[in-house]
């Protein structure tokens, strides 16, 4: 059997906050859950650039007449750079920590507030990449609530761009364009949308549309004045990347503890260290990471 000293006690601290820490993140989350992840457990400092590969596209399939050869073809794997330029972090600090260990409802009371405030900065960062994608000719106009007809243009633009028929579309708006959705008659009636419908109508979600899983966030970026452009943003998967790499751990001696928390391709780190100043225990959350638009034509601007 095991001796409990202070320093079993303090990582046991710092493992059961990390432990709940990313699931209260993922959870958070609505872009970051969408797009492209990139995780590799290695450690890495802001400034950083990492290679994404991108499948190669211009692959052909010739006919070979009997007796004939093969067509080599040397397509090149794309590469997107994406830049760890973004390290955030949440503090907070908790007087009595070993109540943590007696009350976990208390724990998640000081880290909610937290963990959100990491992935509020991840969804803006996401959704501030929509002036990159340039292929696609924005569909909406500006000032107005999307129609039927906008959505449908939407996913028409990106099965024109040449986007898998069987790869997941999505459509992130925001709550004003939202509403708008879930109130077109043809989308919220039982007798015209069945099941779908009644979900729209009684629990408010609108589900799938045209093809497009719609989401709401409130981090649809704004631009202009009279009338406000809203980009909502209409995309795949591989349309934009968001990679993450591990934080290095701090050096021993310094009195901080720090325990991973990695799950579904995502990373943070959560460090324990004592405040003598306010004698209180100190936590931070912090995450390395960058965005980046993986494939220009796999997402078009949904403007209302």
């Amino acid at each position: 059997m095991g001796v409990i000293t202070s320093a079993n006690v303090a990582t046991a601290i710092v493992k059961l906050v990390a432990a709940d820490a990313l699931p209260a993140l993922m959870g958070n989350l609505v872009m970051g859950n969408l797009v492209n992840r990139d995780y590799e457990a290695t450690l890495a400092r802001a400034g950083d650039t990492v290679n994404v590969p991108i499948p190669p596209t211009g692959v052909v399939a010739n006919n070979i007449a009997e007796g004939g050869t093969v067509t080599l073809q040397n397509p090149d794997i794309g590469n997107a750079q994406i830049v760890l330029n973004t390290h955030v972090e949440a503090s907070f600090q908790i007087p009595d920590v070993t109540k943590v260990l007696a009350v976990p409802d208390l724990l998640k009371l000081y880290m909610q507030p937290a963990v959100v405030a990491i992935a509020e900065r991840i969804e803006s960062d996401l959704l501030g990449l929509y002036p990159n994608f340039t292929t696609n000719t924005p569909v909406g106009t500006a000032g107005t609530p999307p129609t039927e007809e906008v959505i449908d243009a939407a996913e028409t633009a990106l099965f024109q761009a040449m986007v898998p028929p069987s790869a997941a579309k999505y459509l992130v708006v925001d709550p004003n364009a939202y509403s708008a959705l879930r109130q077109i008659s043809r989308f919220s009636e039982f007798n015209t949308a069945g099941e779908a419908g009644l979900r729209a109508l009684i629990d408010g979600a609108v589900g799938k549309m045209k093809d497009f899983y719609i989401f709401r966030s409130q981090f649809v970026q704004y631009t202009g004045s009279s009338p406000v452009t809203t980009h909502n943003l209409a995309f795949a998967r591989d349309a934009m990347g968001l990679v993450i790499r591990r934080l290095p751990q701090p050096l021993p001696g310094t009195g901080a503890i720090a325990e991973y928390a990695e799950l579904g391709n995502f990373g943070m780190r959560v460090t324990m260290s004592y405040q003598p100043n306010t004698l209180a225990q100190q936590f931070t959350v912090d995450v390395l990471y960058g965005v980046g638009m993986l494939r220009n034509s796999f997402a078009v601007q949904v403007n209302s």
